[in-house]
């Protein structure tokens, strides 16, 4: 079985973990604290404050941005729902901007032109949440531009973007966002098992960050605001979670993170085969000359007249022994959304890209052997 999507364990990530198994911290120790580090030195931000997931990280995100009732949150309709839900957890509602079809990012014309709308409406987001689909950075620059015209604020969802670059910076260094949130899932470019984190350069944010992580619980004495009863006190200043990372967690993602672009590097070069040797009837994302994607996913779109072969070429490929796979049905199209008021048409090119897409198995030990099956099955669907 050829999987899409699979870890890289090493005996360095597993003498990492038993480690932190034979010492005295399990959950809340030293291990967090160094994988943060890890994280912000990689990325280039202040500071980085890790979670026991990106939904996690999410959500956090933006309650340390004040959203909530009243709010409206703006995001990609390709991605994963928790891209939206996060909003939803809060009180807020929320709303999409449509993508380019050739990417399946957030189109920036679209999200000029829903402003322009929302400001005449008095409909303005608090937040926009554009998505790194597949290891590729939106266009950030011009994203963040119109943040600072229409003031709402940005974060990167990243979860398929950690060693991705834009602009020949690394994508989380938060040069035009508030926060960047990234995976740590088994499946994305490095893995803590399960994890998250985000990133920022504001002081405020990573401390609403860190506070709302754990319970909106603080033992720090420049944050108490009683007389500290003794060595044991701590105060909760506002209602929290419990989204911790454990040590176990940060130790397998600091190990990892040490191969960070070893992966990245291996996943371009396995796309480049791929774009090389695909067949005519399809073509791969296109990629933006800013960026250096982490590839994550490798995405296909079918051309228009093989689009009705989409859900045979993924059944050829399973049956077959390949995991093809299809990332992401759009948002809006799912019932609790549609039940939400949002319906099929609302988000074309959304639409057209999940008609058309096809993801192929990609990740770091995938062999050229291997690579050239998933093509031949590829090219016998599409004959």
């Amino acid at each position: 079985m050829i999987p899409y999507g699979k870890q890289d364990i090493n005996q360095d990530d597993i003498d990492a973990v038993l480690s932190v198994l034979k010492s005295d911290w399990l959950t809340q120790g030293p291990k967090v604290p160094e994988f943060e580090s890890a994280i912000s030195t990689i990325c280039g931000a202040h500071y980085c404050v890790a979670l026991n997931s990106a939904t996690s990280a999410l959500h956090i995100a933006c309650l340390a941005l004040g959203v909530g009732p009243g709010d409206t949150v703006w995001t990609s309709p390709i991605s994963f729902v928790a891209s939206a839900n996060c909003a939803l957890y809060c009180g807020a509602d929320v709303n999409f901007v449509d993508v380019e079809t050739e990417t399946g990012n957030m189109s920036v014309n679209d999200l000029k032109n829903r402003l322009a709308i929302a400001k005449a409406n008095n409909t303005l987001p608090k937040v926009v949440i554009p998505v790194h689909l597949a290891g590729q950075s939106c266009d950030m620059q011009a994203i963040h531009k119109l943040g600072t015209e229409y003031g709402f604020a940005i974060i990167e969802d990243a979860s398929h973007a950690i060693g991705a670059q834009y602009q020949s910076q690394y994508v989380g260094n938060c040069q035009y966002s508030d926060f960047t949130v990234f995976s740590f899932h088994p499946v994305k470019i490095v893995t803590s098992a399960e994890g998250g984190a985000l990133t920022t350069n504001s002081a405020t944010l990573a401390e609403k960050a860190t506070l709302l992580r754990s319970h909106g619980i603080t033992n720090k004495a420049e944050q108490l605001k009683h007389e500290s009863h003794g060595p044991w006190y701590y105060e909760q200043h506002q209602l929290g979670y419990n989204y911790r990372m454990t040590d176990l967690q940060a130790a397998l993602g600091t190990s990892q993170l040490q191969r960070v672009h070893d992966f990245v590097s291996q996943r371009n070069k396995l796309a480049k085969r791929y774009t090389e040797k695909l067949p005519d009837t399809c073509s791969h994302l296109l990629q933006s000359g800013q960026c250096y994607s982490a590839y994550h996913l490798y995405v296909i779109l079918l051309d228009k007249q093989s689009s009705n072969k989409q859900r045979a070429v993924i059944e050829t490929l399973r049956s077959n022994h390949i995991i093809g796979h299809l990332h992401y049905i759009p948002i809006h199209l799912q019932p609790y959304y549609q039940d939400r008021g949002f319906r099929q048409g609302d988000f074309p090119r959304a639409e057209e890209y999940y008609a058309r897409a096809v993801t192929l198995p990609l990740h770091p030990n995938l062999t050229f052997d291997e690579q050239d099956q998933v093509l031949s099955v590829l090219s016998g669907a599409l004959a």
